[in-house]
C-alpha cells in the first residue's frame, strides 16, 4: 500500500469528522441528547485519531539512521496502538459513562427534529469516507471477505479508518433508533440506552484494533500471498537443490524484511552462488516491490553417516 493512498484516506476522513463533530456538538448542547453527545465525542475522538495517524506516517516515512538501521516504519503501528486505546478510553468508556448518568437521571429532549437532521447529514458524510476506505482497502485485499481483508491489511492507517467509519455509521443506526423511542413513547431512557451502545460499540471496535496492531508491532509475518510469490521464484530455480527456511517480518505496511536459507547445488563455485543470490533477489523484488530487505544464508546438508561395517 503506497502511502499516498493512506494519506488520502486519512484527510478525508479527517475533514468529514471534523465538520460532523462540530454539527453534533450543537445539536447535542441544544437538544440535550446523551446519544448525540456520545456521537459528537465519538467523531471528536476519530478526528484527533485521524491527526495521530498522519503524525505516525510523517515519523515512520524519516530514513534509517545507525541506531535504527532498518528505518522507522514500525512506528506507525505504535501510534495506532495508540488510536486504539483513545477509541477505548475517551469513546466508549465515556460514552458508556454518560448513559449511565441519564439512565439514572433521565432528562427530556428538546427539539427533536435536529438531532435527525444532523445524523442524516453525518450518515452522508460517514457513508462518503467509508467508501475511499473501503476502495483503497480493496486495492491489497481484492477477493477476500471483508473480515479477511481487515486481518490481513499491513497498513493501519487504512483499517483503522474503515473500522472507525463502520463503527461510525452502526453508532448512527444506534442514535437514530435511540432517538426514535424516546421521541415516540415519550421515555429518554431509551435516549441513554443508545448511548450505551454506542459506547460498547466503540469498545469491541477498540479491542479489534488493538489486537491486530499489536500483531504488526510484535513482528507479524508477510501475506501468505506474499509468500507464495516467493516460493513459486525459489521453487522454479534450478540452482537450488532445497529451500530449507523462508523467514519474513514487516517492518511498515510496505516494507517487508526476508530471510531465505538454501541449499545451492553442490557443483556451484562462490562466484556462482553470489551471482544467484544476486539474481534471485533482484527476481523477488521485482514480484513484490514491498519486500525491500533479502538476507540469503546458503547452507549444506548434513553428509549422510556411513554404515557401519564389521571384519
Amino acid at each position: 500500500m503506497k502511502s499516498g493512498s493512506s494519506t488520502v484516506v486519512i484527510y478525508a476522513a479527517l475533514a468529514g469528522n471534523l465538520a460532523i463533530a462540530a454539527t453534533k456538538f450543537v445539536a447535542s448542547w441544544w437538544t440535550g441528547s446523551s446519544a448525540m453527545f456520545s456521537e459528537a465525542l465519538h467523531s471528536l475522538v476519530d478526528t484527533s485519531n485521524q491527526g495521530l495517524l498522519l503524525f505516525g506516517l510523517h515519523r515512520s516515512a524519516r530514513p534509517a539512521t545507525r541506531k535504527h538501521p532498518f528505518g522507522h516504519g514500525m512506528e506507525i503501528y505504535f501510534w495506532a496502538l495508540v488510536v486504539a486505546l483513545m477509541i477505548f478510553a475517551l469513546g466508549g468508556a465515556v460514552s458508556i459513562y454518560e448513559g449511565v448518568i441519564r439512565l439514572t437521571a433521565p432528562e427530556p429532549i428538546r427539539d427533536p427534529w435536529i438531532n435527525f437532521a444532523v445524523l442524516g447529514i453525518s450518515f452522508a458524510i460517514e457513508a462518503a469516507t467509508l467508501r475511499v476506505a473501503w476502495r483503497e482497502l480493496r486495492q491489497s485485499q481484492p477477493a477476500k471477505p471483508i473480515m479477511d481483508a481487515l486481518r490481513g491489511s499491513k497498513d493501519p492507517s487504512i483499517f483503522s479508518i474503515f473500522c472507525e467509519d463502520a463503527a461510525a455509521l452502526l453508532g448512527l443506526g444506534l442514535a437514530a433508533v435511540g432517538l426514535a423511542l424516546d421521541y415516540a413513547l415519550d421515555e429518554p431512557r431509551f435516549d441513554a440506552a443508545a448511548s450505551i451502545a454506542i459506547g460498547l460499540v466503540l469498545v469491541l471496535t477498540a479491542v479489534f484494533l488493538a489486537r491486530e496492531t499489536l500483531s504488526l508491532m510484535t513482528g507479524e509475518s508477510a501475506s501468505s500471498e506474499v509468500l507464495e510469490e516467493v516460493s513459486s521464484v525459489l521453487d522454479r530455480d534450478p540452482r537450488i537443490l532445497k529451500v530449507e527456511e523462508v523467514l519474513s517480518m514487516h517492518l511498515g505496511p510496505s516494507d517487508i524484511l526476508l530471510g531465505i536459507s538454501i541449499d545451492f547445488r553442490d557443483d556451484m563455485t562462490s562466484d556462482d552462488i553470489e551471482a544467484a543470490v544476486w539474481d534471485l533477489s533482484a527476481r523477488l523484488r521485482e514480484r513484490e516491490p514491498s519486500i525491500r530487505r533479502i538476507f540469503v544464508r546458503p547452507v549444506r546438508r548434513s553428509p549422510t553417516p556411513r554404515a557401519a561395517t564389521t571384519s
